[in-house]
C-alpha cells in the first residue's frame, strides 16, 4: 500500500513536528523530553505533537521503564519524508542556521544510511567502479569484494535481511541518489563503528575524521574539490 504523501505533509506542517521528525532521522530512539527540547516546546505540547505523528503512521513508540521512546516508523517512511523536501531544503529548513545547513549538506544520516555529499560520493564510486549497476539495484561480484576490502561489509550477512539489498534514495540537498537498503545501512554502521565519521551532537550531521579521510581515499571515494565534507568549522 502506498503512503499518503498529502497526509504526511499535513502531519509535519507544524514547525515543532517538523523539527521532531528531523531529529528522528538519525534512526535512534528519542524520549518525548528530548524531542521537546529539539522543538522548543513544553513536554506536554510535545506529547500532543507526537500523538499526531503516531496517528499519521510516521513514528512508533516503545515504552522503556518510565520513558516512552519514539523513532521513525521504518525506512519506507523515512524515504517518503526525504522526498517531500524540496531541492536544497530539509524538513525544517526554516529552523536551521546556514552553518547547520552546510554541515547537513556535507554529510549526514538519512534514517540509517549516509546522505549529503558524502553519501552521494560513495554511491557514485560504486557506480563508476561497477560495484553496482547504474540503477543501484544489485551488487556485482566486484562490489562484493570491494564491500569487504574497503568497508568491512559481508555481503552474505547482508543478504539475510528481508529488506532490499541495495536501492537508490534521492538526496534532497544534492538532487542525486545515494545508497540505501541493507548495504547502505551496513556501510554507514561500519563508518560510525570504525571512526570514519562522528555524529554531531544534537544533529544528524556527520563529521569525517582524519582516519575516515584516509580510508575514503583508499577506496577512491572523492567529492568536489571545494566540498565542505571535511570542513570542521562549518
Amino acid at each position: 500500500m502506498s503512503l499518503d504523501l498529502a497526509r504526511i505533509g499535513r502531519a509535519i506542517g507544524a514547525p515543532a513536528r517538523a523539527a521532531m521528525i528531523d531529529a528522528l532521522f538519525d534512526g535512534a530512539p528519542h524520549t518525548a523530553g528530548q524531542l521537546a527540547h529539539v522543538a522548543g516546546v513544553a513536554p506536554a505540547t510535545a506529547s500532543q505533537h507526537l500523538a499526531l505523528l503516531a496517528d499519521a503512521g510516521l513514528v512508533t513508540v516503545e515504552p522503556r521503564g518510565r520513558f516512552r521512546h519514539y523513532r521513525l516508523a521504518n525506512a519506507r517512511v523515512a524515504h517518503a519524508l526525504e522526498q517531500l523536501s524540496g531541492p536544497g531544503q530539509g524538513p525544517v529548513s526554516s529552523l536551521r542556521p546556514s552553518r547547520e545547513q552546510r554541515r547537513l549538506r556535507a554529510a549526514r544520516t538519512c534514517y540509517d544510511h549516509l546522505a549529503g555529499q558524502l553519501g552521494v560520493a560513495v554511491a557514485e564510486r560504486f557506480i563508476a567502479a561497477a560495484w553496482t549497476d547504474p540503477q543501484m539495484s544489485t551488487i556485482t561480484p566486484a562490489g562484493t569484494d570491494a564491500l569487504e576490502t574497503y568497508f568491512g561489509v559481508d555481503l552474505d550477512l547482508a543478504a539475510r535481511s528481508r529488506r532490499p539489498l541495495v536501492r537508490p534514495c534521492r538526496d534532497w540537498t544534492e538532487q542525486r541518489d545515494h545508497l540505501a537498503g541493507t548495504i547502505g545501512t551496513m556501510i554507514a554502521t561500519a563508518m560510525l563503528t570504525d571512526n570514519w565519521v562522528n555524529r554531531q551532537p544534537g544533529s544528524r550531521a556527520l563529521s569525517v575524521t582524519p582516519h575516515g579521510i584516509a580510508q575514503l581515499e583508499r577506496a577512491a571515494v572523492t567529492t568536489d574539490a571545494h566540498s565542505p565534507v571535511n570542513d570542521r568549522t562549518g
